[in-house]
């Protein structure tokens, strides 16, 4: 039997039990939550392994096989503006039958523990004259003809403080010939 508001009395009979309530977990919310972690995620990692994947991994050009260097010595110096700047010479012969116009070289500072803390890459710089200081240029200017060798310098105004001190690894990665 009805009351005139509509409402049913319970029964008398029958114990009142409350019936469950609803699910109201917001799932929208979640979903979307979840998948902007993911994609900050994603980032992150691409973002971390985006400059050590390309330049470990990629393979040095097959003319750097006939470029050796030698003879290298680090060094120290104060720039204009009383920075400490590191810098890196030696000798670079081409072994090859093409004439060198261009070539990149990477560098790789290691730590105590032999890690990799810092990989740079830049192009070779020949020195051109060491009176009355030290000139370079690139091989564009100075081209390195087949049985040739060459001094170069290499500069680096930030070096990583877990730098061992040590001299780094260089290894040729892109050659271009004329």
């Amino acid at each position: 039997m009805s009351t005139p508001t509509g409402i049913t009395p319970p029964d008398e009979n029958r114990p009142y039990t409350a019936s469950e309530p609803e699910s109201t977990t917001p799932w929208g919310p979640i979903v979307i939550g979840g998948v902007a972690i993911l994609v900050v995620l994603g980032i992150i990692l691409y973002l971390s392994t985006r400059g050590r994947g390309s330049q470990a991994s990629s393979d040095p050009d097959p003319y750097a096989a006939n470029l050796t260097i030698t003879d290298e010595t680090l060094s120290t110096a104060q720039n204009f503006a009383g920075q400490e700047v590191t810098y890196i010479e030696g000798k670079v012969k081409n072994n090859g039958q093409s004439t060198v116009d261009g070539a990149t070289i990477q560098i790789a500072f290691k730590n105590a523990l032999g890690e990799i803390v810092q990989r740079e890459s830049q192009p070779l710089a020949i020195i051109r004259t060491r009176d009355p200081y030290i000139d370079t240029a690139s091989l564009k200017v100075v081209p390195l003809k087949p049985a040739q060798a060459r001094e170069f310098r290499l500069t680096f105004e930030h070096i990583s403080a877990d730098w061992d001190h040590q001299k780094p690894d260089l290894r040729i990665t892109r050659v271009s010939t004329q």
